[in-house]
């Protein structure tokens, strides 16, 4: 279970649009890695809400995923400042990026042998933090937080 979590999670960061793929340039492809920030939140969006829904209305998901928003807003607001500062995304490339983190996440949840145990575990990573941007994204964080620093 923690396995197709960790997987669903890792996928994330893989979300760069295929013209990106052929483009070779530092920027399109940061761009890309950025996109992967909302592909991060739409993971956590989803399957807080989901495991919401359908473990009793617990409140604890709340909550975490209001509190994961608070880590991370930041992060999604200055990788949304530096894609901008880059050019711009394409059209549609953060609603891709949304939708594959919630497909991915979504189709872990699905393989779950225990919902139930995959959304306490779920709860548990987001409370951790383990799931915040600067612990799965660092790299394009960092690249995005040199870009801001010097504009």
């Amino acid at each position: 279970m923690r396995s197709c979590l960790a997987l669903a999670v890792s996928l994330v960061s893989l979300v760069i649009p295929a013209h990106a793929q052929d483009d070779t340039t530092a920027n399109n492809q940061l761009i890309g890695e950025l996109m992967a920030f909302h592909g991060s939140q739409a993971i956590v969006q989803a399957m807080t809400t989901h495991c919401y829904e359908n473990t009793g209305l617990d409140s604890a998901y709340k909550t975490a995923a209001e509190n994961w928003y608070l880590r991370n807003i930041g992060f999604l607001d200055l990788a949304d400042r530096v894609i901008n500062s880059l050019g711009g995304a394409a059209e549609g490339q953060q609603r891709a990026a949304e939708t594959y983190g919630g497909s991915q996440i979504m189709s872990a949840y699905n393989q779950a042998p225990d919902k139930n145990s995959f959304c306490r575990a779920f709860l548990e990573q987001v409370d951790s933090g383990a799931l915040d941007i600067d612990q799965q994204l660092p790299a394009p964080l960092k690249r995005a937080q040199e870009i801001s620093a010097s504009s």
